[in-house]
């Protein structure tokens, strides 16, 4: 019943109750306003950060929400991480790469948000996880693990290790499917998929965001 997602899913769902956002709970419960933002619930090396107990008793006091009502968030499906896509039977969101690369598209947390998506079905269990959605591969650079109109499902916010396959979107812009060879709080080293493509070494303040890819079209 408690798993990460569902927990930061009832805080955002209580936040947008209340018409706040999930800096403005924060602010309403005394806490940092930095204290849910979407930044501080993946560390670094790519682990879960919870909400602290103390945190969430604050939150459900300044809010005069019972602790039942916060778990029936979670269970009922109290909504979506802020600024995502609401749950669509059976499809989720849609992009090219390219215009991955554009602003717009995604929150601070890697999330799919505003408008131009598409929808394709989803091709695996409906029991997917909240946030995921597809990015469609253009052109050759990814050859020859993944081809020109190959679609990759990805994860944000998910936890992510030594030789996963991920997408790095970095704060200029740039968008690249590459394997994790090594993440630390100052940097991340990625391999590239393709070997004529150099592997690549971002400072960790250069990356958007990272999420991890849970399925590929072959």
């Amino acid at each position: 019943m408690f798993s990460h997602d569902r927990i930061w899913a009832a805080i955002d769902a209580l936040a947008e109750r209340h018409r706040l956002s999930p800096s403005g709970l924060a602010r309403r419960a005394g806490l940092d306003p930095t204290s849910f933002n979407k930044s501080k619930r993946l560390g670094t090396d790519g682990r879960l950060r919870w909400p602290s107990t103390e945190s969430i008793a604050k939150v459900l006091d300044a809010t005069g929400t019972t602790i039942d009502e916060f778990i029936g968030l979670q269970t009922n499906g109290g909504g979506l991480p802020h600024g995502s896509f609401p749950p669509q039977p059976g499809s989720i969101p849609l992009l090219g790469f390219a215009q991955a690369g554009a602003g717009g598209f995604f929150d601070d947390g890697g999330f799919p948000a505003g408008q131009g998506w598409d929808v394709v079905e989803f091709p695996t269990s409906p029991e997917r996880k909240q946030g995921v959605y597809a990015l469609e591969v253009q052109g050759d650079s990814m050859m020859p693990l993944y081809r020109d109109g190959d679609m990759l499902i990805v994860e944000p916010g998910a936890q992510v290790r030594r030789g996963d396959r991920v997408v790095v979107r970095t704060n200029g812009g740039e968008v690249m499917a590459k394997v994790l060879h090594r993440l630390t709080p100052r940097s991340i080293e990625l391999l590239s998929l393709n070997p004529e493509h150099p592997n690549r070494t971002f400072d960790i303040q250069e990356i958007d965001w990272i999420a991890r890819i849970i399925w590929a079209s072959q």
